[in-house]
């Protein structure tokens, strides 16, 4: 029997909960299916810096290199800076395996009421890529004559042709796979006239490589009104590092709820295991009382299965998920209901328990 090895990081906050209810899902998906899991739980984040001065331990990558797939929590305490959280724990390992996609499917679930009137279930069906490697994210800068009136500090977005030309060019591949064959790349070359200019550039060189894909250009301002007011026109994004990152959180709240989305830190030459979490925080306002929405792990569950090549499986979960989000009295605070994570995690592992396994030939 195939076992996959997975490294679960629960990290802070909420992360504690949902990364366990995810564990629960995997582990209740492949009863029967012809695979299993080995997991190896890694309790970094914040309450690991407070006793060792650290969000991970200096040769943490080395221990999760051997995983098949890691799935992660979240990073955030309020109780330590948060550049320090991001960038010792969840940036370290996304760069230090050099994760460059960062995926971010967003659609409204059955039974979800998104807050957009007129946009049906079929006018919101997107994903977002996301360059995760460098950009405004790349940490190059500094600051000097701190404390002084002439304190100075920078932040100096990188992007690189190479960094660049594979983020497109997987975008590209993601839309050419998708019914639709339609991609939207995200600039701001208007006002940032040499590295946005540079990303243009290589946009349109990538095209010519993907004739069967209609692809368009569109400011990063003009497409906060547009995912608004003509969500339809819309099907693969892709997106710099931080563009992205704020445009995905509209997009989640479009579908909903934060506490719905996923995503998946990708490493698509599978050279290192690939990451998968759900984007909504630590959420320390609602953690230990049972109330956080395990939605957006358990599509990021998906994700991971679909990654491992486990289709099948991967299938059944978000059949599972999208039967539990169809039920009013299964939605979480999130979504105007007082259903606990428990339940909705017994709830998906039960239609799981229920649901028969299909032999893929």
């Amino acid at each position: 029997m195939k076992t996959y090895k997975i490294a679960t990081i629960p990290g802070d906050g909420i992360g504690k909960e949902v990364v366990p209810a995810g564990r629960q899902v995997l582990e209740a998906v492949a009863a029967g299916s012809g695979f299993g899991f080995e997991f190896e739980d890694f309790g970094w984040g914040g309450d690991w810096f407070r006793q060792h001065g650290a969000m991970m331990p200096a040769d943490g990558l080395d221990a999760l290199k051997g995983k098949d797939a890691i799935l992660f929590g979240s990073a955030g305490d309020p109780h330590i800076p948060d550049h320090i959280t991001l960038w010792g724990l969840r940036l370290k390992i996304c760069q230090g395996f050099d994760q460059y996609a960062n995926v971010r499917p967003t659609r409204i679930l059955p039974g979800i009421d998104g807050p957009l009137k007129r946009c049906s279930p079929q006018d919101l069906d997107w994903v977002i890529v996301r360059e995760n490697s460098e950009g405004e994210y790349s940490g190059v800068g500094g600051r000097a004559h701190q404390g002084h009136p002439i304190e100075v500090a920078t932040d100096v977005s990188i992007m690189t042709r190479a960094g660049v030309e594979r983020i497109i060019r997987f975008a590209f591949r993601l839309a050419q796979s998708r019914p639709r064959k339609q991609l939207t790349v995200v600039t701001k070359s208007n006002a940032q006239r040499h590295a946005m200019v540079m990303w243009d550039q290589i946009a349109n060189e990538v095209a010519a490589e993907f004739p069967d894909v209609k692809w368009d250009k569109e400011l990063v301002d003009a497409m906060t009104a547009r995912m608004v007011n003509k969500p339809a026109t819309l099907d693969t994004i892709v997106a710099t590092n931080l563009h992205a990152d704020i445009l995905s959180d509209l997009a989640a709240a479009l579908a909903g709820s934060l506490g719905i989305a996923p995503t998946g830190n990708i490493d698509p030459e599978r050279r290192y295991p690939s990451m998968f979490e759900p984007i909504h925080g630590s959420a320390f306002d609602i953690m230990g009382q049972g109330l956080a929405n395990p939605v957006g792990t358990f599509w990021s569950v998906v994700m991971l299965l679909e990654h491992l090549g486990e289709h099948e499986a991967a299938a059944r979960v978000m059949a599972a998920v999208e039967q539990v989000t169809a039920n009013p009295a299964l939605h979480t605070r999130d979504l105007g209901g007082t259903a606990t994570t428990a339940a909705v995690t017994e709830a998906v592992c039960a239609l799981l328990a229920s649901a028969p396994v299909r032999k893929v030939a």
